[in-house]
């Protein structure tokens, strides 16, 4: 996981590693398919502590891109973390660590909005609307996309940039 230097986020990797220790302990356990195992926390901080280290190292390389290339304001810039991932505190502390080696102000909002993702599709459409960007008359006909683009993808531009990320202290 994380083994290509640009910020796209894959969990696939780890989705199966997970699936395949939890299959090789069901058999060394002796147990049947969905009962709790003895080592269900073991797996389950692994899990959260991977996928908090890929999220953080992937934001770290956007915000060190962003930095080299001008995008971002000069004074204390703010990182915003929302969603349902935001509701996790565990990884709230790794973007923290994010935060604090680059010179940003990590921004959450309260955990109680954190777990509505349709507010999120909203707000994009409310920053859609204010840059008047992809918004069509309500008689054109849409068809929706799964994956809807959020901005100019700069994926090729990150890469190209061979960004090493320098050591990340992360949750002790």
């Amino acid at each position: 996981m994380g083994q290509t230097n640009d910020c796209c986020f894959s969990f696939a990797g780890l989705r199966s590693q997970v699936t395949n220790m939890i299959q090789k302990q069901e058999r060394e356990e002796g147990v049947e398919k969905g009962t709790l195992l003895s080592c269900v926390s073991d797996i389950a901080a692994a899990a959260q502590h991977t996928v908090a280290s890929h999220l953080a190292k992937r934001t770290l390389r956007a915000i060190l891109f962003c930095k080299e290339k001008g995008l971002l304001p000069p004074s204390r810039p703010p990182l915003v973390m929302s969603g349902g991932v935001a509701s996790n505190l565990y990884i709230r502390k790794a973007l923290m660590a994010v935060a604090e080696t680059t010179g940003l102000q990590l921004i959450c909002p309260p955990a109680s909005f954190c777990t509505d993702n349709g507010v999120m599709i909203a707000w994009n459409g409310v920053e859609r609307l204010r840059e008047q960007r992809g918004i069509l008359p309500p008689n054109v006909d849409v068809s929706y996309e799964p994956k809807a683009p959020l901005g100019i993808d700069m994926t090729a531009e990150v890469k190209a940039a061979a960004i090493r990320l320098p050591p990340l202290k992360m949750i002790g």
